[in-house]
């Protein structure tokens, strides 16, 4: 594919269903170990669609769920897709410390290249909580991109970047060799609208979601599509004592987005995330 034609750019946020910020409220982090893990059977999944339709992606790997189940970053690696972090510990960036953000991004981009043998060059924030001196400490941990920044309309977890400049472009340079993939929005009524997967694509009606994205290809040139691995999972455990707000947000439409993305991904061809970067 050349530089000129359309880029649609394939992730996955690798992490469990019991490690989503929608239901910390009843889910402690001490409580993780004991928790049914479902992820590598909903990742393999994932695995089987796209090698269904010869289609690489970018998984972007919580590094706990690495360290549980290390067979799952290799089946990844060993099928050709690009592997990036998640961090480790799946905490908002912007209620940790520098040094605790240094160590959990430091810890995870170790574990997983020690599995792989190959160097992590991009991360995306726990629910896109990103933050200017994040970006500084990335950069010093040899990261090349990050892909957490959601320019959309106000949501009350994602985070911003205030001291950079924010380009009009799907992906562009934020410092001298490190780079923003931004994640998808769709223009209406003079605001953006997120169209870049996650919950969106479990509550917008397939037609719809399609066209708004052969429509930013269209206007952009570039589409970043996300979804999680515990999204195709109707049987997962259901959580109580969680506000009604949370608890839609995570359940909604669950049974209906591995229909979705089948079709998803055989209607557009995506790439991993690196083929939207300058060679090295």
């Amino acid at each position: 594919m050349s530089a000129t034609q359309p880029k649609a750019l394939m992730s996955i946020d690798v992490e469990d269903w019991f490690q989503v910020e929608n239901l910390r409220s009843a889910i402690t982090k001490e409580s993780w170990p004991q928790r049914e893990f479902r992820a590598e059977r909903n990742t393999d999944l994932i695995l089987e669609i796209l090698r269904q339709n010869n289609t690489k992606a970018t998984f972007f790997i919580l590094a706990w769920c690495a360290e549980k189940a290390p067979q799952i970053v290799r089946r990844i690696h060993a099928e050709g897709h690009e592997i990036a972090s998640h961090g480790y510990g799946h905490d908002l960036v912007y209620n940790l410390t520098h040094e605790q953000f240094r160590e959990d991004i430091r810890k995870s981009k170790s574990l997983i290249e020690d599995i792989t043998g190959e160097r992590v060059l991009g991360y995306r924030a726990p629910n896109f909580s990103i933050t200017d001196w994040a970006i500084e400490i990335l950069m010093e941990l040899g990261f090349r991109y990050d892909s957490s920044l959601f320019p959309t309309m106000a949501h009350d977890r994602y985070g911003k970047l205030t001291t950079f400049k924010i380009q009009d472009a799907p992906v562009f340079e934020l410092r001298d060799g490190f780079y923003q993939v931004l994640l998808s929005c769709l223009p209406l009524l003079g605001k953006n609208f997120p169209w870049a997967g996650g919950g969106y694509f479990r509550l917008i009606p397939y037609p719809v979601f399609q066209r708004g994205v052969a429509r930013i290809l269209a206007g952009r040139g570039t589409y970043c599509f996300y979804i999680h691995p515990w999204e195709f999972d109707p049987g997962q455990p259901r959580v109580k004592n969680v506000k009604a707000s949370n608890r839609f947000r995570h359940y909604n439409n669950l049974a209906r987005t591995e229909a979705r993305y089948r079709q998803l991904v055989a209607d557009f061809r995506f790439e991993p995330i690196r083929n939207a970067l300058p060679p090295l």
